[in-house]
C-alpha cells in the first residue's frame, strides 16, 4: 500500500518512516504543483507550488495507515501554514495526500479527534488532497540523514527528533 505526507523537509519525514516497522520503501518527491518534472531549486524558489513530501510504501499487515497518520501528526508540527521549524515556504506545508477515499476518512477522522481533544494548542492546518503526480527528489536527496549525519542540519535537527520518535515509538 501507499501514503504520501508533506511534513515540513523531507529529510525529516523520511528518516522517520525509514524507522518504521512495516514500511518497506520511503522515497523523497515533490507533489501538489503544477510544473512538471520540478527540481529542487524550482521547488524551494515557491513557484511551482509543490510540497516536499515522501512516498511511503508499506505492509498494511505489519503497520496500518492509522498508525502511519499518527506517526505523522506526532512527528511534526500540524499547526504553523507554510512553516516547519525554520523552513518557510509553501513546499513545506503539512499536507496528507490520499490514495483511497478510506484513507481521506481516516485522516479527516484523525484531525477531527486531534482537535477535540486539544492535542495542539493552535488549530490544525494540515490539507488533505487526493494524491497528484509524485515526482521523485534527484538521487542525492534520497536516504539523506543516513548518507550526510555529519552535516549541520542533519545533527542539530534531524538525530533529536529521530532520537526522541524511537525512544517514543519502541515503547
Amino acid at each position: 500500500m501507499k501514503a504520501t505526507f508533506g511534513g515540513g523537509c523531507f529529510w525529516c519525514t523520511e528518516v522517520i518512516f525509514q524507522n518504521t516497522d512495516g514500511v518497506t520503501s520511503v522515497i523523497p518527491g515533490y507533489m501538489g504543483g503544477k510544473t512538471d518534472n520540478p527540481t529542487y531549486k524550482e521547488v524551494c524558489q515557491g513557484d511551482t507550488d509543490h510540497v516536499e513530501v515522501v512516498q511511503v510504501e508499506f505492509d498494511a499487515a505489519k503497520v496500518d495507515f492509522q498508525e502511519l497518520l499518527k506517526i505523522f501528526f506526532k512527528t511534526h508540527n500540524p499547526t504553523t501554514l507554510n512553516r516547519q521549524g525554520n523552513d518557510v515556504g509553501t513546499q513545506y506545508r503539512s499536507v496528507v495526500f490520499y490514495h483511497a477515499e478510506e484513507q481521506k476518512q481516516q485522516t479527516d477522522q484523525m484531525i477531527k479527534e486531534l482537535e477535540e481533544a486539544k492535542v495542539f494548542a493552535d488549530p490544525i492546518v494540515t490539507t488533505v488532497e487526493p494524491a497528484e503526480t509524485f515526482w521523485e527528489a534527484e538521487d542525492y536527496h534520497h536516504n539523506y540523514f543516513n548518507d550526510n549525519p555529519g552535516n549541520p542540519f542533519c545533527a542539530a535537527v534531524i538525530a533529536p527528533k529521530l532520537q526522541k520518535f524511537l525512544k517514543e515509538y519502541k515503547k
